[in-house]
């Protein structure tokens, strides 16, 4: 049986724009703060993902849940599992969306909403995929086994519990990137400087804050500063936007002068696409009579960590020819006065550095500052070759549907659960022509373009199973 994979797609389409909408809506952002045993990473996680096998089980799929951590759909038989790895956790919205993040929102052609495009619509658009097989009746011939993560922006504990309960697949892909296909992915790791909050200078910084996780450019940052002269910090303040690819705003009351900055959100994997509204915020208040432990967090934001993601001015620039350039992103910034401070810095390596030279220079600058310093989850960096099965299958299925016989396999900074097998990868959903807003506001993904993905999953999957030649 041979399928038309685009007109099924065509076909699914408004039941898979109602679909999505479900799934937007929920605002499945990890909160631990609220876990309880039925959801141990906070109810908006585990709701999606009963969300998810619910449309499973309704389209007459067997499902499993394992803890509200993760979730399997499987179809299919025989001694090889094919594995795709996608997730149903978002980032936090954040500060100025046109519209309402947690609606799917129809616009000129594109649908917006948290998740669109990381990961609910592309997770959403390979399901649908695998779905149109079983409607066409097509008889798989390795397991086929949907996992979903729960958690895959912020600490992966879903994915490690699956695969701390079941053997690793023999090979797959997460429906969670670009395509035509990435197969390979640099290391990922972070590290936490924390310091106390002393503050005995002319200018007292009482609070600062931007970030709302560590692999995500922060759009927003906001500080609350006394000073003897708040009509002189407040002029100050307002020529400094004026010379500056930032915005924001300024007012004051009896607790002092609060600024607000902002800048432009982008994924954390390359900071370059965005604007740090936090370091900028520092670079501004460095030049005031800040003193102690609010001088030095200052005095790193906004100088050695500003406007550096390669990390050149602290001597840790490297790149390898096939994995690329090492970044940084200076994701989360906290001060109060009264409780301490941290930074969060997370680093995307390619093989031939590691994490122990990010550690020691970071070190160093821990000593200097009299802050303390701690590695936080590592992943080191992970390569299939690109003549592996894996990748020149689901490279012939992407060239099949698309016409694009000119794309190569890619290396980036990105994080996906591809890298938990050895022979995986990530697969799509982002094409070269639509930009990349993962991690920012107004988050979309063209219609088009998911119905498209959901062709070239369904027919990789179908390829995968019955025509991949080990």
């Amino acid at each position: 049986m041979t399928i038309d994979w685009k007109q099924a797609a065509a076909d699914h389409r408004d039941a898979y724009l109602s679909d999505l909408k479900d799934l937007i809506a929920i605002q499945s952002v990890r909160d631990d703060s609220q876990k309880t045993a039925d959801a141990p990473l906070g109810p908006g996680p585990a709701t999606a993902l009963q969300a998810f096998l619910k449309l499973a089980e309704r389209d007459g799929f067997e499902t499993t849940n394992l803890d509200n951590l993760a979730g399997f759909v499987e179809v299919g038989s025989g001694d090889e599992t094919v594995a795709i790895l996608a997730h149903v956790d978002v980032m936090p919205a954040g500060e100025g969306w046109d519209t309402d993040p947690f609606t799917l929102t129809l616009k000129d052609g594109n649908a917006y909403g948290r998740g669109t495009s990381d990961d609910k619509g592309p997770a959403l658009a390979c399901y649908y995929g695998l779905k149109i097989l079983k409607e066409q009746g097509v008889k798989l011939n390795k397991k086929i086994r949907f996992i979903l993560g729960t958690d895959e922006e912020s600490g992966w504990a879903g994915m490690t519990h699956y695969f701390k309960t079941h053997p690793e697949p023999t090979m797959g892909f997460s429906p969670d990137a670009e395509f035509p296909i990435i197969n390979g992915e640099k290391g990922n790791v972070s590290f936490t400087l924390t310091m106390a909050g002393e503050n005995d200078g002319d200018y007292t910084l009482t609070s600062f804050n931007a970030g709302l996780r560590e692999n995500m450019v922060p759009r927003d940052a906001h500080a609350v500063v006394e000073t003897s002269d708040n009509e002189a910090l407040v002029s100050d303040f307002t020529s400094f936007l004026d010379n500056q690819p930032v915005t924001g705003d300024v007012t004051t009351d009896g607790d002092g002068v609060h600024l607000h900055v902002i800048g432009k959100a982008a994924h954390g994997m390359e900071p370059k696409n965005g604007i740090n509204a936090g370091t900028y915020l520092a670079r501004f208040l460095r030049q005031y009579g800040f003193g102690a432990d609010a001088k030095a967090f200052l005095n790193l934001l906004g100088d050695q960590l500003h406007d550096d993601s390669r990390v050149t001015k602290l001597g840790l620039a490297y790149t390898d020819d096939i994995m690329g350039e090492l970044t940084m992103n200076v994701g989360v910034m906290a001060f109060d006065a009264e409780k301490g401070g941290h930074i969060v810095l997370n680093f995307r390596y390619p093989k031939g550095i590691g994490s122990d030279d990010i550690q020691a220079t970071f070190a160093e600058v821990a000593k200097l500052n009299h802050f303390e310093l701690e590695k936080g989850r590592e992943m080191v960096p992970h390569y299939v070759s690109p003549d592996d099965p894996i990748v020149t299958t689901l490279m012939s299925t992407y060239q099949e549907l698309t016409g694009d016989t000119a794309a190569e396999p890619e290396v980036v900074g990105g994080g996906t659960y591809g890298r938990l097998m050895k022979r995986g990868v990530a697969f799509g959903a982002l094409f070269a022509h639509t930009p990349d807003t993962m991690h920012q506001v107004n988050e979309f993904q063209p219609v088009d373009d998911l119905l498209t993905a959901m062709a070239i999953y369904g027919r990789s999957i179908e390829a995968l199973s019955n025509e991949l030649a080990d």
